[in-house]
């Protein structure tokens, strides 16, 4: 998949200028997108949750500007198709797992025989998805707006009654 803008970031997230009336727009990918994807977070072993298990995620992003484009909009939705792409890439029908995970070489041999479509993140847990699309997705949108626009933050929903929210450490 190419992934011109949605590479890996290249610069720190992007701060708000300090002064003036900030406009936020939110976007939505909801549970039924079809972000069906499995978890394992090994670190969880008082829990069930270091067994395989699975969810159909929720990203919900808040983009902040203090000027609007030409449209008089914060960010243009139409932009996000790679984003989307991306989400798709990443989340639909995959098996997330740390790159610490110490049975990531059987998680590895599940993909190299068809029975996965792995995924391996430096952390696994709805805080730290937030976080990795945090870190690609603020890039894309700086760049896609010349830093006109930025990303406050990233809610992940694993269903109704949990989520993790990251925001952009540069602050608004």
């Amino acid at each position: 998949m190419a992934t011109s803008l949605l590479s890996q970031p290249s610069s720190p997230p992007i701060a708000p200028a300090a002064a003036g009336p900030i406009y936020r727009s939110t976007k939505t990918y909801g549970h039924s997108e079809g972000l069906s994807c499995c978890f394992r977070q090994w670190r969880a072993t008082h829990s069930h949750c270091n067994l395989l298990h699975g969810y159909a995620l929720s990203f919900a992003f808040v983009f902040g500007t203090r000027e609007l484009d030409e449209c008089n909009w914060c960010f243009d939705f139409g932009d996000l198709k790679e984003v989307k792409a991306w989400l798709h890439h990443m989340f639909d029908h995959t098996t997330l797992v740390a790159a610490d995970d110490p049975h990531l070489p059987v998680f590895e041999s599940l993909q190299r025989t068809g029975l996965a479509e792995l995924r391996v993140l430096p952390a696994v847990g709805c805080e730290a998805v937030a976080r990795h699309a945090f870190d690609h997705v603020s890039d894309y949108v700086a760049k896609k707006t010349a830093a006109r626009v930025w990303l406050e933050s990233v809610e992940v929903r694993e269903h109704s009654g949990n989520s993790a929210i990251y925001c952009n450490p540069a602050g608004a």
